[in-house]
Formats: structure tokens, C-alpha cells, sequence
């Protein structure tokens, strides 16, 4: 930890966006950029962790902070990598690999999975493949070739933030369904039914607690990434 070394937490509009004052100057990324938000509520959630601070700064405290920083040194300047990099995701998405058909599990992930896959597939106009087992079965290559477009067109604050919860989640699925979800409680609802399996296992064999504390972090990490993408949406 630091010490605070500013009083005064403000937010200016800037060229591109908006920007986090401290006494006036403007923060910048860990590569030297001027980290300016695309939009005044991300803006403002920025600002917020800043204002947060007590005597010290505490750099686990700023986690909005880090997200930008990757978003504007790592994102922006090649998001077809990024794009390319989350397409694999799709490729063993987890709502597609259910076990087999005579395993009582997979009537579970039925009723929990397909409604949601089935939507998502609607809202995108493409079809993906259902797996049994864990045998690897490729995915049409219109679908890929659409969804990487879809990835294409975000911004790259916003791709930070589902690339996060796709790897937090193991589904790009989940990822893109949470940015676009309505209602504000269907992000959680998402994020537990990917975890399914988890949920699954742990109703036959009993909890543990490190394993709860580990789900429960990244359940938290998963919902942050999506308030992130969100509040950096025009």
C-alpha cells in the first residue's frame, strides 16, 4: 500500500470520453495512456473507487482501475486478437457440453442449459452444437464467423469485460448473454447456472468450504466484469 497523496477526486469530460481527476490531473494506465472511459457511468464508477480510499491506497481496492488499464494497453490496440482468443471459448462453450444422456446430470443441464442456449442462438440467428461426453465436435462456422463479428463491433472496454467473464465462466455464451441480459438480476442467474456442475457435485459429495470461498470469488469477479462491460456501453 501507498499513502493517499491527493485530496480532491473529480471527473472531467475529455476528448474520447471521460476522465478520473485527482487534484486536478488526470490518471493514466499502468502503460502511460490517459485512461478516459467511454462513457460518464463508467466514469463515475472509477472515480468511486478512488474516493474509497482511506490514508492508504489499497491497489487490490481498484479493480475498475486495472480493467481499464487493460482495456486501453492490451484491448484497444489489437482487439481481433482478443476476438479470435474468445472464439475458442465458444468452441467448448460450457451450455454445450452436457453429459450423457443416461446420466441423471443431464437432464439437469436440459432444463437449466437449453432454455438459455436456446435464446441466446434466437437473439444471434445462429445454431451451435450440443455435445455429449467430452469429446471434442467442432462448431459451424457461420456461428463462429458471426459471433466474432458481434465481438468485433464492441468497444474495447466493453470486450475487456466480456473476455473476463468468459474465461471466469469457461462459456462466451454466458459471457455475451450477461451483457445483454434486461433484467438486472439475470447476470447472478447466469453465473449460476454455469456452475451447474459445481452445484451439481456438491449437493452428492457435500460442500466444502475453500471451494465455496473459491465459487464465491469468482462469482464476484463474473458480476464485476459485467457491471464493467455494461456501464462502458453508449
Amino acid at each position: 500500500m501507498i499513502r493517499r497523496f491527493y485530496k480532491d477526486v473529480t471527473l472531467g469530460e475529455v476528448p474520447g470520453g471521460w476522465q478520473v481527476l485527482l487534484d486536478g490531473r488526470g490518471v493514466k494506465t499502468v502503460g502511460g495512456a490517459a485512461q478516459v472511459a467511454p462513457t460518464a457511468a463508467l466514469g463515475e464508477a472509477l472515480a468511486a473507487e478512488w474516493r474509497r480510499q482511506g490514508e492508504k491506497i489499497d491497489p487490490k481496492s481498484l479493480p475498475l482501475r486495472d480493467m481499464a488499464d487493460y482495456a486501453i494497453d492490451m484491448v484497444a490496440p489489437d482487439p481481433q486478437a482478443v476476438a479470435r482468443g474468445l472464439i475458442a471459448y465458444a468452441e467448448t462453450d460450457t451450455l454445450c457440453y452436457r453429459a450423457d444422456p443416461d446420466e441423471p446430470l443431464h437432464a439437469r443441464q436440459q432444463e437449466v442449459w437449453e432454455p438459455l442456449l436456446g435464446a441466446f442462438e434466437a437473439a444471434h440467428g445462429i445454431a451451435l452444437v450440443r455435445v455429449s461426453g467430452v469429446v471434442h465436435r467442432p462448431q459451424p462456422p457461420a456461428a463462429l464467423a458471426a459471433l466474432e463479428a458481434r465481438l468485433l463491433a464492441l468497444d474495447p472496454f466493453v470486450l475487456a469485460g466480456v473476455e473476463a467473464m468468459a474465461k471466469l465462466a469457461a462459456s462466451l455464451v454466458t459471457a455475451l448473454a450477461a451483457l445483454d441480459a434486461g433484467q438486472e438480476e439475470e447476470p447472478l442467474a447466469l453465473w449460476q447456472a454455469v456452475c451447474l456442475e459445481e452445484e451439481w457435485q456438491a449437493e452428492l459429495w457435500g460442500r466444502d468450504a475453500e471451494a465455496e470461498e473459491r465459487r464465491a470469488r469468482r462469482e464476484a469477479d463474473f458480476l464485476r466484469a459485467c457491471a464493467f462491460a455494461r456501464l462502458a456501453r453508449n
